[in-house]
């Protein structure tokens, strides 16, 4: 389970400046009268979309920043699978804009939009906005949901509930529930329910459930969520999608409530990961000339992973969800690098693990001087493990860079993406990552010259700069910063996709 984020609208009393403060939020909520609102919420489920803005305005031919009578309010991003908290406004007809910051400013006039249309907001209804389908042509999908009685509810211990199908296969899905300590064969069908198709209200008594989905008319369980706490007598929406993570069930589930949702996969899936060798060649480890066995304990007594080369990733490799205990092995022998470092799997994740060598100067006698008695150099192998990314967004990519380089003379790398219209000193986009902390920058489609830099002493030196063109079909990248006695530098980057294709 992962608690997903909520993200909070901004307004203005008129016209509102895109991304202010949250606490305008607060005061744009207050001061309607309770019989003439309603509820606003918007669901993105458009898997390939970057991040989408909300806009709604009640009148598209004012564009006067002073007209008080005109209502104008745009929302921070959402990403996939991510929802706005229900959001209280006037009843009214309102125009609605779907887009996404495609250039560095934020206005409304330089967004790129993908959808518009109007709803009508009603008093104790809320609008449930859901942008669906590939982003290249989105579609809205709007449902009118009645806001209930929570006090009459909460007296007779129930909760409401619906399902909305957002799984495009064609022949629907059915949903069962069971409580927790039950089976699928005790389980009752709350309903069949096609594409896009949004369930009536249903009531039950407020206690923990499991969830189950077969396909319509089937009874093949493909998915069963971990038990589901409902304490409260509020609504929700499980929300039936695809699932985009590791693991062979194709649905995945989200539990909308007003103000948060939560992310519920398969609770059988498997997971996935591989490994990166970035252990160089040391005269402290002798027998170790450059490659790697790789052992998961408890599993069987051979090397899950063989003969993984300096500089390379493994194939990856599908697991059960667990705990599990790394060795590296010195192939052909029984010589261990690293033993029982910690491997957790969630269920349907996928993760790498880099592997990497630390040299530490060790003074034993606190002389100050690491040459002499005995004093000199420890090397250490270590593991960083690192979530992948499966972001299907094609108009922008999360870039996630790793400095592997041990070294005395820096402990950062500054990357920066610099455009045909920049130069380092102005470049938008930069990050630094320290020494075996991962640090992620979105960017949108473009052609960037990528310098990786470091500072030594008061000097800024180049490690290494190569072209990084990002277009839709990119995937998201790792960017590993490595030491090579082979580059003229010194120094290299590492750039491979995320997740592979197997």
């Amino acid at each position: 389970m992962r608690l997903k984020s909520n993200l909070f609208s901004t307004i203005s009393s008129s016209k509102l400046v895109l991304f202010s403060s949250a606490l305008l939020v607060l005061a744009g909520c207050g001061g309607s009268d309770s019989d003439n609102v309603g509820y606003v919420k918007f669901y993105n489920s458009s898997q390939n979309a970057p991040d989408i803005i909300l806009t709604l305005d009640q009148d598209l031919e004012s564009d006067d920043d002073d007209d008080a009578d005109n209502y104008e309010v745009s929302f921070n991003g959402v990403a996939y699978t991510e929802a706005l908290s229900k959001f209280e406004i006037d009843t009214n007809s309102y125009f609605y804009e779907m887009a996404w910051q495609d250039e560095d400013s934020s206005d409304r006039d330089d967004l790129e939009i993908v959808a518009q249309g109007q709803i009508a907001v009603t008093t104790d209804t809320i609008q449930l906005l859901v942008l669906t389908d590939d982003i290249t042509s989105p579609q809205v999908e709007s449902y009118s949901i009645e806001v209930l009685d929570d006090d009459e509810d909460d007296e007779d211990d129930l909760f409401n509930l619906r399902v909305l199908n957002l799984h495009p296969e064609s022949v629907g899905v059915d949903f069962y529930m069971s409580e927790s300590d039950e089976s699928f064969n005790e389980a009752i069908l709350v309903g069949q329910y096609n594409y896009k198709q949004l369930s009536d209200n249903q009531k039950f008594d407020q206690d923990e459930y499991i969830f189950y989905i077969t396909e319509s008319g089937t009874q093949e369980v493909l998915f069963t969520s971990d038990e589901i706490d409902y304490a409260y007598a509020a609504q929700y929406v499980m929300i039936v999608r695809e699932n985009t993570g590791s693991g062979a069930s194709p649905y995945a589930l989200d539990r909308m409530s007003n103000s948060s949702i939560t992310e519920y996969l398969d609770t059988d899936s498997e997971a996935q990961f591989r490994a990166y060798n970035a252990i160089k060649a040391h005269e402290l480890l002798p027998n170790y000339t450059g490659s790697l066995d790789i052992y998961i304990n408890g599993v069987d007594d051979e090397a899950e992973i063989t003969a993984l080369a300096q500089g390379n990733f493994s194939s990856t490799i599908v697991q059960d969800k667990g705990d599990y205990s790394l060795d590296l092995l010195i192939p052909g022998s029984s010589e261990q690098l690293l033993s029982n470092h910690l491997l957790s799997l969630a269920e349907n994740s996928s993760k790498t693990v880099f592997f990497y060598l630390n040299e530490e100067n060790v003074d034993y006698d606190g002389d100050g001087d690491v040459d002499e008695d005995g004093d000199g150099i420890e090397v250490t192998i270590n593991s960083l493990v690192v979530a992948n990314s499966t972001r299907e967004s094609i108009y922008d990519h999360k870039i996630t860079m790793i400095d592997l380089v041990d070294s005395d003379d820096f402990n950062l790398v500054k990357f920066y993406f610099v455009r045909s219209n920049e130069t380092i000193e102005t470049a938008l986009y930069s990050r630094s990552a320290v020494y075996t902390q991962p640090e992620s920058i979105y960017l949108q489609n473009n052609t960037y010259q990528v310098f990786a830099i470091a500072e030594v002493d008061s000097s800024e030196i180049i490690l290494s700069s190569f072209q990084l063109t990002l277009d839709t079909a990119s995937d998201e990248l790792f960017l590993i910063a490595e030491t090579d006695v082979n580059a003229p530098t010194g120094y290299r980057i590492e750039m491979i996709k995320q997740t592979d294709d197997e």
